[in-house]
């Protein structure tokens, strides 16, 4: 049994993630105060009582998300020996699974993501960027759809993720996503709908995010992965330190390969994906992809507790 640990992006957050975990476990309470300590501000407040409309903006989503991900994490690995053959996260999910390697250091990780959360909020001005998500669509179908579009307006859009089979995001000028949900239904794609987002992440708007944030990755220093982390901008194992540099900062401003990139890891020998973090975005778009794929997640006690006797049943092999 190979096994694949995988990280959520932002749209999972929640107030209250983590709560009954931390309630519980000393392990997590600490992980939340090593994020407090690193930002020197009170995130831990902002991720068990919110507000909402404060959680959503970027800048405090990215490092919560990581935080709750990274805390499920340390908590499933001190219940259970299990170790991954390979991981992988979704966008801002990318950061996580690069903790679980051991290739960035947490409170690192959390300085990191806070920027790139700010960087990407002010990378286009508020109200001229959008995305949609596309459902029943063909790949070649969309691109072709974005580049007639992108011709008649002055920002662009494209595909920013393509995350399963029928199921691909667009990212680009609201103007010129909003004529693609139009001209998406006109097409006969089943469904169309604008995400309700703050910018246009994965998209060539996002390059102004890419160049401050390329200056924030040269000065960090990253170790060589215990495990291979399959990339988001090529759906590849990154293979060293420079590689991992490059996809992090090419990664705001690219598509998302999802779906490569779980097929990378079937390839790999994975049978089995364990989703740490809030939600089950990730083992949905999963169970798509790879239809035959054990999926377990942790989020919660619950989760937990159900996860942890799943990999003892089943030795805590990898």
């Amino acid at each position: 049994m190979a096994i694949a640990f995988v990280f959520p992006g932002q749209g999972a957050q929640y107030v209250g993630m983590g709560k009954d975990l931390l309630e519980r476990y000393a392990l997590v309470r600490e992980t939340f105060a090593e994020a407090d300590e690193a930002l020197s501000f009170g995130l831990s407040k902002i991720i068990l009582d919110g507000p909402e409309s404060e959680l959503r903006l970027t800048y405090y989503t990215q490092p919560a998300l990581l935080t709750v991900s990274i805390a499920c994490l340390r908590v499933l690995q001190a219940q259970v020996d299990v170790q991954p053959a390979v991981v992988a996260g979704h966008s801002l999910g990318e950061y996580s699974a690069l903790v679980a390697a051991g290739a960035l250091p947490f409170q690192d990780a959390v300085r990191i993501v806070h920027a790139r959360g700010k960087f990407m909020d002010e990378a286009v001005p508020a109200g001229l960027g959008a995305m949609a998500a596309l459902l029943g669509g063909d790949v070649t179908q969309i691109k072709e759809l974005c580049a007639n579009i992108s011709q008649q307006h002055e920002l662009p859009v494209e595909i920013a993720n393509v995350n399963c089979p029928g199921q691909v995001v667009a990212s680009g000028g609201k103007a010129a996503v909003e004529e693609l949900i139009v001209r998406a239904k006109e097409a006969q794609i089943k469904r169309a709908i604008l995400l309700d987002v703050s910018g246009p992440f994965h998209s060539s708007l996002m390059r102004p995010a890419t160049e401050r944030l390329t200056d924030v990755l040269k000065r960090q220093v990253f170790t060589v992965p215990r495990c291979p982390v399959v990339a988001n901008v090529s759906a590849k194992p990154v293979q060293n330190i420079v590689e991992i540099e490059t996809a992090l900062a090419q990664q705001v401003a690219s598509p998302v390969l999802w779906e490569a990139s779980v097929q990378t890891m079937i390839k790999m020998g994975v049978t089995t994906f364990v989703e740490v973090g809030p939600g089950t975005v990730l083992s949905g778009l999963i169970k798509k992809t790879a239809k035959s794929a054990q999926l377990y997640h942790v989020e919660d006690i619950a989760s937990l507790d159900a996860t942890r006797e799943a990999l003892q049943d089943e030795g805590g092999r990898t």
